[in-house]
């Protein structure tokens, strides 16, 4: 039986929105997570293009990769914290990545997230000591692992943290998509809810899924991240 509603604190819900508004801290708005090279490749040249990525690849893709690591990362991140096993997440989050600039793009945006979650939620709680940990033993501190910790420290559930981190990457590419594409607001809302409801079904496979089933093979997005690296031209850092 469920708990009373009025026992249930929705404290962590108005915080855990923060983290997911566009112009939060974390240098997100900066990267296309390499959309801006499959662009220039003409790999997503419209709305159709784009429709066909974000579902076809990038959903089952964090389904693979981000979400199941955030999951077991705030599994992890409890009340008496797996050290061990968050350390070995976040460098399984940095290897899953295929290209320097993505991993650098990941790397960035989870350090500066956890880094402003201690100034922004306080010092001396978990997201401190996962910094003082990772900085004293070189972890990489991968966005998706981040999100978790930052999760775990605002005491939101392990399902609002995945939709948490489900929304960030896909509103992310759109976003991004927008700058590089003619595509308007209803055009991108309209995509990023389907995108968002066909991510339903990962979210709940997530915490379920063996280690043994994460990681996928795109190269060519990794191809595309590559040649971005070195473009003539950008709009994006990743």
């Amino acid at each position: 039986m469920s708990e009373p509603a009025a026992n249930v604190s929705a404290a962590w819900i108005a915080r855990l929105l923060q983290t997911t508004d566009s112009f939060y801290p974390t240098g997100t708005y900066a990267h296309s997570f390499g959309l801006e090279g499959l662009v220039q490749a003409g790999a997503v040249r419209d709305r159709a293009t784009l429709r066909e990525s974000l579902l076809g690849q990038v959903v089952p893709q964090l389904g693979l990769t981000e979400l199941p690591l955030a999951a077991r990362a705030w599994d992890a991140a409890g009340a008496a914290p797996d050290w061990e096993t968050l350390r070995a997440l976040c460098e399984l989050g940095a290897a899953l990545r295929g290209t320097r600039e993505l991993r650098a793009a990941s790397a960035a945006i989870g350090a500066q997230r956890l880094d402003f979650a201690v100034t922004v939620h306080g010092a001396g709680g978990l997201a401190e000591e996962f910094n003082r940990r990772a900085a004293a033993g070189g972890w990489p501190r991968p966005s998706c692992v981040a999100a978790a910790i930052e999760g775990r420290a605002l005491g939101a559930p392990r399902e609002a943290v995945l939709a948490a981190v489900l929304y960030g990457a896909l509103s992310a590419l759109v976003a991004a998509a927008v700058k590089l594409l003619r595509l308007g607001q209803n055009a991108s809302h309209t995509l990023l809810a389907e995108a968002l409801a066909a991510g339903e079904a990962e979210i709940a496979a997530a915490p379920g899924r063996a280690l043994e089933e994460v990681g996928t093979f795109n190269p060519w997005w990794d191809i595309a991240s590559a040649r971005h690296e070195t473009a003539d031209f950008r709009l994006f850092i990743s």
